[in-house]
């Protein structure tokens, strides 16, 4: 294509080239294949797992059984190792969460110095049984849906229903990184 000069007419033959665009590929590369494939078995394995979360779930009848799904995608990681590190953290933070949520919930009520007070209280405990702020976070988390979202049930089934919640999710976690393990390669991490 070339460049028309208006005053004389005449065509130039100088191009013009775009710095840096990078081209596409004719043809799929191996390694390319290998990555879209793993990003499909990836996104299945992640769908499914949160799938028999939310079905084993709503089988124990909780009320709030989303939160089964959300658990296992949150959990779920790559290698057993990282999935059991964090399913250890967030099963212990959850337990606490629930346990103080509630205890603050019947004593002091759902109100913002409880809320406070609840919060300082998980953080003493993780301290003591030597867990890291990775399980505080998710004990606050706990302590917060337990304690501030209401409800026409008692404090004690809620955190028993969150605590149940979060254990399948967990468990369904577990369960698929044994079963079914990501290879290590994998770019979908």
């Amino acid at each position: 294509m070339g460049i028309s000069n208006t005053t004389t007419g005449e065509v130039s033959d100088r191009r013009e080239k775009l710095p840096g665009l990078p081209t596409a590929p004719n043809k799929p590369t191996e390694a390319g294949l290998r990555v879209r494939r793993q990003v499909v078995v990836h996104s299945v394995r992640t769908a499914l797992a949160g799938i028999v979360s939310l079905v084993v779930a709503r089988l124990f009848g909780l009320s709030e059984a989303y939160w089964a799904p959300i658990t296992t995608l949150v959990t779920t990681q790559s290698s057993l190792r990282e999935t059991s590190s964090l399913s250890w953290h967030r099963f212990i933070g959850t337990g606490l969460g629930a346990l103080v949520g509630a205890i603050v919930a019947i004593q002091l009520g759902p109100n913002l110095l409880a809320f406070g007070a609840g919060v300082f209280v998980l953080g003493l405990l993780y301290a003591l049984v030597g867990s890291d702020r990775g399980a505080y976070r998710f004990g606050s988390v706990t302590l917060a849906i337990v304690l501030l979202v209401p409800r026409t049930n008692s404090p004690w089934h809620m955190a028993f229903h969150r605590f149940a919640e979060v254990s399948i999710g967990i468990g369904i976690a577990l369960v698929l990184t044994v079963l079914w393990p990501e290879s290590e390669d994998s770019p979908a991490r």
